[in-house]
């Protein structure tokens, strides 16, 4: 897929678990298990699917996935699908090296979205990628330094403070334009200062959706994650940006949905639902 000067192609970096009943919500399992059938305690797969965006001189990542070097307890409480090393050998399927990389957006600093920021290198963790610039919302970060106890066991300190301490984290405050066509949209209800990628020109418009719809079945209003801090906060936010989907055809791309990698939407009488799924960016 083509956006303005920017190649769009996606990375695929195996797939992990969470409970099915957190994941929708006040949704009864009888409604979701048709789209996301649990394993025998509850559990649902879902992808880690993050963005790469090609111009001419710039590489950019959108979000980085569980990373690795995860231990054997995690490893068995999450279901974790994926190699060692995730993030860099799916890059160099594409010959793309780590140093290559010249800009990270990281919507938010949970464990399934930066924890491929960092890696261990003789027991010292450091930056995946040497000579990038990594983005997040410093609201965002300074929650992630002091969580709450709801959400404490989302957030692991090295997977992004050594970000900071080696200068390559840029804070930002609010609605960001990382250039012409690309645009951050900030959205608090999941977390604080959540970062939506919005990448656009004249004619076509795609949406990174993170997890304020981290699949396609999330796409109708009350179908809201139990894991969300501000679950009335992201009903407004599904509603403001399925609007603009509708009506400016955006194509919404899904980082945890196990099947479908993007899709566009529709509003009938009986609310907002998915119009056509996508497997591929073409």
């Amino acid at each position: 897929m083509q956006v303005g000067k920017y190649k769009i192609s996606y990375i695929e970096t195996g797939s992990f678990a969470l409970d099915g009943g957190a994941m929708f919500g006040v949704v009864p399992r009888p409604l979701w298990e048709k789209t996301n059938p649990p394993d025998e305690i509850n559990r649902i797969t879902l992808g880690a699917r993050l963005l790469l965006l090609e111009s001419a001189n710039r590489k950019i990542l959108v979000d980085t996935g569980l990373g690795g070097d995860w231990n054997d307890k995690f490893r068995r409480i999450y279901r974790v699908n994926q190699l060692q090393e995730p993030l860099l050998s799916s890059l160099s399927k594409k010959n793309i090296t780590s140093e290559e990389i010249t800009d990270v957006i990281l919507t938010h600093l949970h464990f399934d979205h930066t924890g491929g920021s960092t890696k261990l290198v003789d027991g010292k963790w450091l930056p995946t990628f040497p000579n990038a610039k990594y983005y997040v919302q410093e609201k965002q970060f300074e929650w992630a330094r002091n969580p709450s106890e709801r959400d404490r066991a989302s957030f692991f300190n090295e997977r992004f403070l050594p970000l900071y301490e080696h200068n390559q984290l840029e804070l930002l405050n609010g609605k960001y334009n990382l250039d012409d066509e690309i645009e951050l949209i900030v959205v608090n209800g999941h977390t604080f200062s959540q970062q939506l990628v919005k990448v656009a020109d004249s004619s076509n418009t795609l949406l990174y959706c993170a997890d304020l719809f981290p699949t396609s079945s999330h796409i109708p209003i009350p179908y809201v994650m139990a894991y969300d801090l501000q679950p009335l906060i992201t009903i407004e936010e599904k509603k403001d940006i399925l609007k603009s989907a509708i009506k400016e055809n955006w194509i919404l791309f899904f980082e945890h949905d196990p099947f479908s990698a993007a899709a566009t939407v529709t509003q009938t009488d009986k609310g907002y639902s998915v119009k056509e799924k996508f497997e591929q960016l073409v």
